[in-house]
């Protein structure tokens, strides 16, 4: 299996209003450290995974939505309980759209939290980009 992995970061302001979460139901910051990992088992006509340069770029233009917002006054986070592991398949998602027919490998987003502590997300696998 072959791969490609950009890291980019992120800082938003969210609640998780249940007493499971303790001191966390309170409205915090996070800051995220993204790491999204392409993965192929073959590479394409070019002999790469994806373009570093396509996969940076998405990357950032998803997390554009997300900066510094509240993910509790955001339409797609409500009603919805904004865990990093639920952020981290949103973030999948939104890249996996947009990046369309440009990659059809599979996509994993891991949410670093702290330097001891992420979530992840690995969506199935889709066969090798065309």
């Amino acid at each position: 299996m072959y791969s490609v992995r950009v890291r980019d970061s992120v800082m938003i302001a969210h609640s998780l209003p249940d007493p499971f979460f303790g001191p966390a139901q309170r409205l915090h910051g996070a800051t995220f450290v993204v790491d999204v990992q392409f993965m192929s088992p073959r590479l394409n006509a070019f002999n790469v995974v994806i373009d570093i340069g396509v996969a940076r770029t998405t990357v950032a233009e998803v997390l554009d939505g997300l900066r510094y917002q509240n993910l509790d006054e955001l339409p797609e986070f409500e009603g919805v309980l904004s865990t990093a592991e639920h952020v981290a398949k949103h973030i999948h998602d939104l890249v996996k759209d947009r990046l369309g027919d440009r990659f059809s490998g599979a996509l994993e987003v891991t949410l670093r939290e702290t330097h001891d502590a992420w979530a992840s997300y690995r969506g199935p696998d889709a066969g090798a980009p065309g």
